[in-house]
């Protein structure tokens, strides 16, 4: 398995405030998959992709990546592990204002020993002729393409992505998953991506329900629908 989770816990807070969001969560992602965490508000789905994004530290359990353990690394192994390893997409783009579209791609570019060229990042995600576009010049759709620019760039074998339709209309979202399923065909890039999104987990490989901060379902699509296809996004 590409990702192996095994019985990991994780709280915040004391005393009074203190809460439990991760009771024990064990499930696995095989290299190359598509894989949809859903959930209820507060069920754990953000926590859980943070943990293995290595931006919450867990409380106990196991998580690993390609064979690496990542409980237990300090901040700069953490730091190292997500710079080799992973690529992040938020509802939110985060992209710097003043740089353009390839200045914002360009800035995770030399992150990477193994980049994808950039005339090829620019051609796939639909971004040539905005490259020089600053972000307020861009649709929402546009913005959302360049943030998945900017984390590809770097070839990341695991991509993170945490609502990443959440703060798109119907169409566009479908034109980002289209483009994701896409982007999964042709680099094989392993996928987990937070979503509220009911119809999202039709297109994925592998589906995971999170109840209470407990796995309620964990399941692989044995049918498939096409990204193109699915309706009320």
């Amino acid at each position: 398995m590409y990702l192996e989770v095994k019985d990991l816990k994780k709280s915040y807070g004391k005393d009074a405030s203190y809460i439990q969001v991760l009771k024990g969560v064990s499930t696995d992602v095989k290299q190359g998959q598509m894989c949809v965490i859903q959930g209820s508000s507060g069920g754990g789905k953000s926590t859980l992709l943070n943990c293995i994004g290595g931006l919450d530290v867990m409380d106990s359990g196991s998580i690993k990546v390609d064979g690496q353990e990542i409980y237990g690394m300090s901040p700069k192994e953490l730091a190292e592990y997500r710079r080799r390893n992973l690529g992040f997409i938020f509802q939110f783009y985060n992209l710097v204002p003043n740089l353009t579209v390839k200045e914002n791609i360009q800035v995770c570019e030399y992150l990477s020993k193994d980049p994808i060229g950039m005339e090829e990042m620019l051609e796939t995600l639909g971004l040539t002729e905005h490259q020089n576009k600053f972000p307020a010049q861009l649709s929402g759709g546009q913005q959302q393409r360049c943030a998945i620019a900017r984390a590809l760039v770097k070839n990341p074998k695991l991509l993170l992505c945490d609502e990443p339709t959440g703060a798109l209309d119907s169409k566009t979202s479908k034109d980002i998953l289209i483009l994701l399923e896409a982007v999964n065909k042709k680099y094989g890039t392993t996928m987990l991506i937070v979503t509220h999104n009911n119809a999202i987990k039709d297109m994925v490989h592998k589906v995971i329900i999170l109840k209470d901060g407990l796995i309620s379902q964990d399941y692989e699509n044995e049918t498939r629908t096409p990204a193109e296809k699915l309706e009320d996004l």
